[in-house]
């Protein structure tokens, strides 16, 4: 069955069918809806069903709970049309001339920056060069058919090679890359892919809100951002368990040091050999504190889900954040 998608309040219009979401149709006509996680875990390509019926799909409760669905919401990663329908969503002009590509590269290093996080560095053909925006992800695609989403740590400026960090969870992928996975060895992916990058076109103070190598992404925004001095105040937490697991602090108190960009890390486990003294809690609970009123400010997250469902909700509920200036990648379970 084929359904017609109308989308408010650009009236773009495409046509959905088979097995197709929203979210398929749009991005394969081009238009391109704010997304990451595209498995229904995120909550970042919600959007609302106007007119017509949906298959709300598979899906976190956290992330479409019932009430939202009462209230018309869908998400449009998992959500597929029984009848037509039109959408109200946000659209992202920035992305829609990158064109998303299928690409060999080879690994020029594999460096643990800590104890299990690994940075991999990447490098494409000599007559290659992958066209995308700090904040952005490219999914690795195995000979064995993992397929894993990491984010590009590395700003577009600096594209030599690519950057990403992995977190070692114990999973198929990260068993792959810390153990068998070596220097000289030939990959696949393709990207660049998400909504997640840093909207130049307004002059609001940003603050910045990672959870462990959640890192990655911020990173790239940030020297994307002093690479073309943008002037905007910028404020930095980074969230992890333990001293160890902030592997590249060195790096962001340079940040704090050489560019005014404010840094406060936050250990929500420190051990007595961490001899912290710095900020402790949850994360997002540090930046509350700080920013009581969020109503002048952009936030950009990214994460573990529980970190990214807490900030959103909260910032908007208490600290008066809108909506609409929340933006984040939420590190979800890989997919097969």
């Amino acid at each position: 069955m084929t359904c017609q998608v109308t989308i408010k309040p650009s009236n773009h219009v495409f046509t959905v069918s088979g097995d197709e979401t929203i979210l398929d149709g749009a991005l394969r006509e081009g238009f391109f809806i704010a997304y990451s996680c595209r498995n229904g875990a995120c909550g970042s390509c919600k959007g609302k069903v106007l007119e017509g019926k949906v298959d709300y799909g598979e899906h976190d409760e956290g992330a479409l709970p019932d009430s939202d669905k009462q209230a018309g919401y869908a998400l449009f990663c998992q959500a597929r049309p029984l009848t037509d329908v039109v959408v109200e969503c946000r659209e992202i002009n920035a992305i829609k001339d990158i064109p998303v590509r299928t690409l060999p590269c080879r690994v020029q290093k594999l460096e643990r920056a800590a104890p299990d996080v690994m940075m991999i560095q990447l490098r494409l053909p000599g007559s290659e060069r992958l066209q995308f925006l700090a904040g952005q992800y490219i999914d690795i695609l195995t000979k064995s058919g993992l397929r894993r989403s990491l984010s590009l740590a590395n700003a577009p400026h600096d594209d030599a090679m690519l950057q990403l960090h992995l977190r070692n969870y114990g999973g198929p992928f990260s068993q792959f890359v810390f153990n068998t996975l070596k220097e000289k060895d030939i990959l696949r992916f393709e990207g660049p892919l998400g909504t997640f990058f840093l909207r130049e076109d307004s002059d609001k103070p940003i603050i910045l809100l990672a959870s462990g190598t959640g890192f990655a992404p911020i990173k790239a925004i940030i020297e994307h951002s002093i690479h073309k001095n943008i002037r905007r105040p910028m404020t930095l937490y980074w969230g992890c368990r333990v001293r160890s697991d902030l592997y590249l602090n060195d790096l962001a108190e340079g940040w704090a040091r050489e560019h005014g960009i404010r840094y406060i890390p936050v250990l929500s486990e420190a051990r007595p050999e961490d001899q912290w003294t710095g900020r402790g809690g949850f994360v997002h609970k540090a930046v509350m504190d700080d920013f009581p009123d969020m109503s002048g400010y952009q936030v950009y997250a990214c994460g573990a889900p529980i970190v990214i469902e807490s900030a959103r909700r909260d910032f908007s509920a208490q600290c008066n954040l809108p909506p609409d200036e929340f933006f984040c990648d939420s590190f979800t379970p890989a997919t097969p």
